[in-house]
């Protein structure tokens, strides 16, 4: 479906770690790293993150390490640790995306992603007979 709207709406809505995210939202919904707020906060903040990190003059590799290093210790901190969102700074940095990207991609991308879930793990559940 985000693959979908990516080439319908010609933006950009779908990223590397959302496949992983989609492991986490549709086979374990109830994993604690699967929580709405897991997934919107860890995606924003390690996106944040990257870019931030994207802005220091330092060496690529080291700004590789400190910025998945530093979205995991915020993410742990924060209380909203979602694995996959640990791989934003890693693409943001080794794509040279800016600013944008968080409010075009990550933000619409994940909210979408969690809406597609939600409805999903809905559709999938029992429903009362009905006599």
């Amino acid at each position: 479906m985000l693959g979908w709207m990516n080439l319908s709406w010609h933006a950009a809505l779908v990223m590397a770690p959302f496949g992983a995210s989609c492991v986490l939202l549709f086979s374990l919904p109830h994993s604690p790293l699967a929580r709405p707020k897991n997934v919107l906060g860890g995606h924003l903040l390690a996106a944040c993150v990257g870019l931030s990190v994207s802005w220091l003059p330092l060496p690529v590799e080291l700004q590789m390490a400190l910025g998945v290093g530093l979205a995991i210790a915020l993410m742990q901190q924060l209380d909203i640790i979602h694995p996959p969102a640990g791989a934003n700074p890693l693409l943001i940095l080794m794509t040279g995306l800016d600013l944008p990207f968080l409010w075009q991609t990550v933000l619409p991308g994940t909210l979408l992603l969690m809406a597609l879930a939600y409805g999903f793990q809905w559709l999938r559940r029992p429903r009362p007979q009905t006599s």
